[in-house]
């Protein structure tokens, strides 16, 4: 299937490695032209290469997504390489596992920052483009706990769900303007960071997802086929919540 993405520019925030970079994988089989971020430069210049050794066009900046420049600063770098912004994978590591009542203010405005302000920043530095140019596609990748929380991690579930109900008013804003605004929200997937958390509410032995199948999906997310898909929250978990 033609996604009808090819030559489409598409930043992928926190792109070295885990989901993010099979997200800029699959954007970039699609024909995007991809602009990768990330703060370990090495593994920014493994998952470049890795793009080009495909023939795919990709450029990429050192950044921390959850500091307040770097949104500006990363679509800058993209309109100063490819002239403009189409697609927006907003992305972000989560915070620490902790106990919800043991919150400090300091976790607190760390959960915030990362999980809610970074998205909003960074789509809201590339609207002006994608209105400009009558398309785009923003996906935030959040998890699963936004319908069903996982004990262990409380603060991320408070700021993705912050940041899954921001979704749903911007998406009504953008809607009939080529515009589209989604959450992709994965469950258990083979990453460096899931291997670190606890799976509650699903056995054991449950599979994990392969990412570079997440990536897929969030391709199609950023598809024309998906032009009337807005606002919506996307479970790719394989069946391991039980929420409603």
């Amino acid at each position: 299937m033609d996604l009808g993405i090819d030559g489409k520019v598409a930043v992928v925030a926190a792109s070295s490695r885990g989901l993010g970079r099979a997200c800029a994988v699959s954007l970039a089989r699609e024909g995007a032209k991809v602009v990768l971020s990330g703060r370990d430069e090495a593994s920014l210049g493994e998952t470049a290469a890795l793009i080009a050794s495909d023939g795919g066009q990709v450029t990429s900046l050192v950044c921390d997504v959850t500091l307040p420049e770097s949104p500006a600063e990363l679509i800058a770098h993209a309109c100063s390489v490819f002239g403009t912004v189409d697609i927006v994978i907003a992305n972000a590591g989560g915070p620490p596992q902790g106990k919800a009542l043991d919150v400090t203010d300091e976790a607190l405005f760390e959960a915030v920052n990362g999980n809610f302000a970074a998205s909003v920043r960074l789509i809201t530095q590339a609207l002006p483009y994608m209105t400009k140019n009558g398309w785009g596609r923003a996906v935030c990748i959040t998890s699963s706990s936004i319908f069903q929380a996982i004990a262990s991690i409380p603060m991320s579930n408070s700021a993705r769900i912050a940041l899954w109900a921001w979704v749903k008013v911007a998406a009504r804003e953008v809607a009939g303007s080529g515009i589209t605004l989604n959450l992709a929200c994965p469950g258990t997937h083979g990453t460096e960071r899931m291997a670190k958390l606890v799976s509650v509410g699903s056995p054991g032995d449950f599979p994990m997802g392969d990412p570079a199948k997440f990536g897929e999906v969030v391709a199609f997310l950023c598809s024309d086929q998906a032009s009337y898909v807005n606002g919506a929250a996307l479970v790719i978990d394989g069946g391991a919540s039980l929420a409603l």
